[in-house]
């Protein structure tokens, strides 16, 4: 059965911390033109996600993307998620139930993973660091470098510019954007080399895809 952890707080965090967890579903349903799981399934298998691995979803959200993870590495794999935000969490709880998979989700900052180092083989972090200033996207990939195993990969996708001004997506999201060469950069500082990059194909929506050596 789908596990959480109490999530009554929000937990101390520099970063923008997004409550309104309908609202999300909603922002990403519109940002895929309707077609959300289309889009999660391109980012699993940008991730390179296998049977049996053991994968962290850094800043969860609602779940969907977790879900999604725990479906294809299946019954032998695991799937964690974490997210600063109560709601989040609360509702991606009971998305899991739904579905019918287990997946453990964690009320938790990503500036501090709660895990033992080299815990997973793969960690997702999706349009989640533009919510995040400078320095706490420093901690937050040197704590994804820490809780991969060597030879791990970690997915980031995020925004490479705003959205153009009067837009819907622009209306509601205003949290600004992460250039592709930023993501680079900061893994690269953090000692994760990047293998891949590019453009997701979904608005303006880049990734990388990174290796711990």
């Amino acid at each position: 059965m789908p596990e959480t952890a109490p999530s009554t707080v929000t937990l101390g965090t520099t970063g923008i911390v997004v409550h309104r967890a309908v609202g999300y579903d909603f922002i990403i349903w519109l940002m895929t033109l309707g077609r959300p799981r289309a889009f999660r399934d391109a980012l699993v298998g940008l991730a390179r996600l296998q049977p049996g691995e053991s994968v962290l979803d850094v800043g969860c959200g609602t779940g969907s993307l977790a879900i999604a993870a725990e479906r294809r590495v299946g019954p032998t794999g695991t799937v964690q998620g974490v997210d600063a935000s109560p709601e989040m969490i609360d509702r991606a709880h009971r998305k899991a139930m739904n579905a019918g998979v287990t997946v453990t989700f964690r009320q938790a900052v990503a500036e501090a993973l709660p895990f033992p180092d080299s815990t997973f083989d793969a960690v997702l972090s999706t349009v989640m660091l533009h919510h995040l200033p400078r320095k706490a996207r420093q901690q937050c990939v040197g704590e994804i470098r820490r809780v991969l195993k060597p030879g791990g990969r970690v997915l980031v996708v995020d925004f490479a510019s705003s959205e153009k001004q009067g837009s819907l997506i622009g209306h509601f999201h205003r949290h600004g954007h992460v250039e592709l060469r930023d993501i680079i950069t900061l893994l690269s500082d953090e000692g994760l080399a990047t293998t891949e990059s590019g453009a997701v194909g979904i608005r303006n929506l880049q990734f990388a895809l990174a290796v711990k050596p």
